[in-house]
């Protein structure tokens, strides 16, 4: 079959949740180890029924959020998702109080009961009702923005179909496209600081209640960090701070020079080069052709990877009226498929995207055998494998960019050190966020305000008022539908470029420990993967230091001003 022909049905919840109790009902009592081992097995089954159902919904509202019949269902199970969720800890629980654990750490691996023991921490049935809440929240600001109609020149476009305007050679049409982007999160002002007014609060009512002291260590605790706290993250924000942020100021003077510009503003920092930013050559189809000769010749692993997203039309690329933006991998369970989920626009991202997301979808492909609950590795651990794919493309580049390719291999290498600055600004923002949550809406923007400017010393918002003011991360969907993810992209920026340097020296080598590296799907934690892979953990202080080295030469090698 093809996505189109996946059949979903409406769960059949009540049936779910006998099955589950029957099940849950055979583990940590007076039963054999086998006994348990083939319950639980079972549970696993019923959870990914359900789960590709969850799945198709998600994916199929994402594709048209104007669809009403998805629309309905996606509400349906923002409703329930939290409900079932019961289910997963009851499990845990019995799974921690078996007389055979250690049969059952061997069966399923230890670090799943020492993850089973952070998620016991992050739910009780009372917090359903404030889930719920969350989740509606959440689906509604993805409807606010997939609905922007932006009027320019002419047309009218999305969020995402904007991102051409705002990388134009013409200064003053990127100036205009700024403006027209900020005037739609302007008009949407009051809608968006009550819709994040109201995360913030029901996040915290929801760590009280389960005895944190506020939200930070419960959204740690939420995306399954066992090696790693605050703490550490701050020793490797202060890293970036340090170590990277001079190099960005650097490069940002560089570009200036290379426009030609003297102050430059915002809208200036998207355009690259005088003579464009580097583009692909060719259409949605020429791109996936050239995505597909590229994987053949990467590895056969690869190649047979790809052959099944086209066979199964696991690739839905083109921006289109009414689609969600951003792009995103997910996993459909029961039909062991991977799938992506972008919106080309014409620019360079649609190919950083495209491997990025098939870095994601390839990672789920090498380990969908494992357990379940290791087939995706924790979120800062499955971004390495996207990052680094970005760069393991790198020798079939120039096929996507043709004349481009020094430019996009430049800008590409500049742009990710670029973006480790803004990654930590996120961070430290959401940080502040909820360590303080009485915070009011236009305190919020001062204080993004503030750690931008320690962050990205040199931005001048020009005459964006409302950008000035403090809103940009207003654009950023996971402050909204994912709180403190957004650090793990920086992480894994810092890994892959360590694959980067590795596959500049030996890239057949860099791909076998990569392949290595995904095969181990989530069966480690993040630093686990980490030193799996012999790469440097991030949170000592010097790492980042000693990576950047590498980068900046490169960077130095090249005459940016013929470009």
């Amino acid at each position: 079959m093809i996505f189109s022909e996946y059949p979903y049905q409406r769960p059949d919840l009540e049936k779910f949740k006998k099955d589950m109790e029957e099940n849950i009902a055979l583990v940590g009592e007076n039963e054999s180890l086998e006994t348990e081992i083939k319950a639980i097995k079972r549970i696993n089954e019923l959870d990914d029924e359900v789960s590709t159902m969850f799945v198709l919904v998600s994916i199929r509202n994402s594709l048209n959020t104007k669809d009403e019949f998805y629309e309905k269902e996606q509400e349906f199970l923002d409703e329930n998702g939290p409900v079932l969720r019961q289910y997963s800890h009851m499990l845990t629980q019995k799974m921690l109080k078996s007389k055979h654990r250690e049969g059952l750490e061997k069966e399923f691996g230890s670090l799943l009961f020492k993850q089973a023991e952070i998620e016991q921490k992050t739910f009780k049935p009372e917090i359903i009702p404030y889930l719920q809440k969350e989740n509606k929240l959440s689906t509604e600001y993805s409807k606010l923005t997939a609905g922007a109609q932006i009027e320019f020149d002419g047309g009218i476009y999305n969020l995402s179909q904007m991102a051409p305007f705002l990388t134009h050679k013409d200064r003053e049409t990127r100036h205009r496209a700024q403006l027209a982007v900020s005037r739609f999160f302007a008009d949407n002002e009051k809608e968006i600081d009550r819709i994040y007014d109201d995360m913030v609060k029901v996040r915290t009512e929801i760590a009280h209640k389960l005895g944190y002291e506020n939200y930070v260590q419960l959204g740690y605790d939420r995306l399954g960090r066992t090696d790693y706290d605050y703490k550490d993250v701050k020793t490797y924000r202060d890293q970036i701070y340090a170590d990277i942020v001079p190099l960005v100021t650097e490069l940002t003077a560089r570009k200036a020079k290379r426009l030609g510009i003297e102050n430059p503003k915002s809208y200036d920092l998207a355009l690259s080069f005088l003579s464009g930013n580097p583009t692909p050559k060719g259409n949605r189809q020429w791109m996936v052709e050239r995505a597909s000769k590229m994987y053949h010749e990467m590895s056969a692993e690869t190649g047979d990877f790809f052959d099944f997203m086209i066979e199964h039309e696991l690739l839905e690329l083109d921006a289109k009226p009414g689609k969600s933006g951003g792009g995103y991998c997910t996993y459909i369970p029961k039909y062991r498929s991977p799938f992506i989920f972008a919106n080309f626009n014409g620019t360079s991202h649609d190919a950083d995207v495209l491997t990025h997301e098939a870095g994601h979808a390839f990672q789920i492909y090498s380990s969908r055998d494992l357990d379940p609950a290791y087939r995706w590795p924790t979120m800062e651990a499955a971004e390495i494998h996207s990052m680094s794919m970005e760069f393991l493309a790198w020798p079939w580049i120039d096929s996507f960019f043709e004349e481009d390719t020094a430019k996009y291999k430049f800008n590409h290498l500049a742009g990710s050190v670029s973006f480790l600055p803004y990654g930590v600004l996120v961070d430290e923002f959401q940080h502040e966020v909820y360590l303080h949550p009485e915070m009011t809406p236009d305190e919020r923007k001062a204080t993004w305000r503030n750690i931008e400017k320690k962050y990205r010393p040199s931005l001048d918002y020009g005459d964006d008022a409302f950008m000035e003011k403090g809103t940009y991360w207003f654009r950023q969907g996971h402050i909204f539908g994912s709180p403190f993810y957004y650090i793990d992209y920086t992480l894994a920026q810092v890994c892959a470029f360590q694959f980067w340097v590795a596959s500049q020296e030996n890239h057949a080598k860099a791909f076998e420990n990569y392949l290595a590296l995904c095969k181990l799907g989530g069966s480690k934690s993040f630093l686990g993967l980490v030193d799996a892979a012999h790469l440097k953990n991030p949170f000592v202080s010097g790492t980042v230091k000693e990576i950047v080295k590498n980068i900046k030469a490169y960077l130095d090698s090249v005459d940016d001003t013929k470009l």
